[in-house]
């Protein structure tokens, strides 16, 4: 289904909420869209599992983004730049997984002469590969029904 669940719809046989497809094409402007603009514009569906300890999210999408942003960067603040994240929601969030979890998901080192860093432990791969095989087989076991939600959109 593509990366982290996202289902675009590219179907031009979507309902049209009852108009002609002729009289609404004359409303829109005329300058033709560029194919990313048209693929930034599709429908996406996005499956935003969470669970929930308590009254907290122990483990949820920003929670396996964040961790999915330290296995690139190495380091949690690149990878809460990489996010757009301010450095304390970072930390809180990596705080809060690690404390929801029997082992961290996250070993950092404080800065000195080699500049510290952040390590996604094998708990943390564990945990980031689970989700997104979790998100994948719901996209794939609902595919039908969201063919037919996407369909009911307007174009």
């Amino acid at each position: 289904m593509g990366a982290h669940c996202d289902v675009t719809c590219n179907e031009s046989s979507a309902w049209n909420g009852g108009r002609s497809m002729q009289s609404r094409a004359s409303t829109r402007p005329t300058r033709k869209a560029t194919v990313r603009q048209v693929i930034e514009a599709a429908p996406k569906v996005r499956f935003r599992m969470r669970i929930l300890a308590g009254d907290r999210i122990a483990i949820g999408p920003g929670k396996i983004a964040l961790l999915e942003a330290i296995r690139v960067t190495g380091s949690l603040t690149d990878a809460a730049k990489r996010l757009d994240m301010s450095y304390r929601r970072a930390w809180l969030l990596l705080d809060e997984l690690n404390g929801s979890l029997r082992t961290p998901a996250v070993l950092s080192v404080k800065g000195g002469p080699q500049g510290g860093g952040s390590q996604v432990t094998s708990v943390g791969e564990r945990l980031v590969d689970i989700y997104r095989r979790i998100e994948d087989t719901a996209a794939s076991a609902n595919a039908r029904d969201i063919k037919r939600l996407l369909t009911m959109l307007a174009p």
